[in-house]
């Protein structure tokens, strides 16, 4: 964990542009967009910020930007994990979860349904009711 601590140590002290040793979400944006290429909004940044920001200043200390980067970390791999269990469930080469493709997986997993059981189950999180789940539907289903 010691090496971990010290490659956040140095990330934590790229980011703090003005050596105040604290990253503003200013901060936090022009690094993610110089380091990830990522352009985050104000609103992103700063709602990254207060969601790791424990003593209320509007800034990320060293320990709650190690808190943000561990958040982070943890939803990147849970998010590889969904993916992953999406990829099962998913038509191949369609991208999305059919009620076929969703029958045929619960066949597998021993669970025999008819397909308008399957068509019933993706209604329930099928938002823009085009009769499938996306990734992003079945990740809402996954936290439902």
């Amino acid at each position: 964990m010691a090496v971990v601590t010290s490659e956040f140590s140095r990330v934590f002290s790229a980011f703090d542009r003005d050596d105040d040793g604290k990253i503003s979400a200013a901060e936090l944006r022009l690094c993610m967009r110089a380091a990830l290429g990522e352009d985050v909004s104000a609103e992103d940044a700063d709602d990254l910020v207060a969601s790791a920001d424990t003593d209320g200043d509007g800034l990320l200390s060293q320990e709650e930007f190690l808190k943000l980067a561990q958040l982070e970390a943890e939803e990147e791999e849970r998010c590889r994990g969904l993916k992953e269990a999406f990829g099962m469930y998913a038509m191949k080469g369609e991208g999305c979860i059919t009620p076929l493709s969703l029958k045929r997986m619960l066949s597998k997993l021993g669970s025999h349904q008819e397909t308008d059981e399957c068509k019933a189950m993706i209604c329930r999180f099928d938002l823009d009711g085009d009769g499938v789940l996306s990734f992003e539907e079945f990740k809402i289903m996954m936290d439902a």
